[in-house]
C-alpha cells in the first residue's frame, strides 16, 4: 500500500497532465485497463512519470501481465530520466533480483538517488529502502554505491521503439 501511495502522489505539470491525471486517478480506482491505456502513450513518448508507473504495473500485474523484465525496462527508462519513484522500485528490483541480476550496490545507489530528490514521507521510505539494502552490505560496498549515485547524472532518453511497442501490447 506504501508503494501504491507513492506511486499516486503528486501530478506532472506539462502538456501531458491531463492523460497522466487520468491515469493516475485510473490507477487510484482500481482501473488497472484504463490507467495503463492512459499511460503507455506517455511512456512511449519519454514521460517519466508514466514510465515508472507502467514498470509498477508490470512488476506487480496490474493491467498487465505480470513481467519483471517489462518492469525492469520502464523504470530503467524513468531512472535515467532522473524520476524518483522508477529510481527507486528499480533499486528494489535489483535487490530482489527480479528481472536484473541481484546487485545491492546497484540497489543502493538507485534508492540513495531516490531518496536524495524527494522530501517527506517519500524520502522516509527511499531511505528507509536504502538503509535496508546497505545492511546487507560491506562498508566498501556501500562506498562504491555512494560515490556511483554522487556521479550519477539524468540523461535524455534512448528510445527503444521495437522492445517499448512489445511491452506496450499487453495482450
Amino acid at each position: 500500500m506504501l508503494l501504491a501511495g507513492l506511486l499516486c502522489a503528486g501530478v506532472a505539470p506539462g502538456a501531458h497532465a491531463d492523460a497522466l491525471s487520468r491515469g493516475t486517478a485510473a490507477f487510484d480506482r482500481g482501473d488497472y485497463v484504463r490507467a495503463f491505456h492512459d499511460l503507455a502513450p506517455l511512456a512511449y513518448r519519454g514521460n517519466a512519470r508514466a514510465l515508472g508507473m507502467l514498470g509498477f504495473m508490470y512488476e506487480h500485474g496490474f493491467g498487465a501481465p505480470q513481467a519483471y523484465d517489462a518492469a525492469v525496462d520502464f523504470y530503467s527508462q524513468g531512472a535515467a530520466l532522473g524520476n524518483p519513484f522508477a529510481q527507486a522500485m528499480l533499486g528494489l528490483m535489483y535487490d530482489k533480483g527480479h528481472g536484473v541480476p541481484q546487485d545491492f550496490v546497484l540497489a543502493y545507489m538507485w534508492l540513495n538517488l531516490a531518496a536524495a530528490h524527494t522530501r517527506g514521507h517519500e524520502r522516509d521510505a527511499y531511505t528507509r529502502f536504502r538503509d535496508a539494502v546497505a545492511s546487507k552490505m560491506s562498508t566498501n560496498e556501500i562506498l562504491v554505491g555512494q560515490r556511483l549515485a554522487l556521479n550519477w547524472t539524468p540523461i535524455p532518453l534512448v528510445p527503444r521503439v521495437r522492445r517499448s511497442r512489445e511491452w506496450l501490447d499487453p495482450r
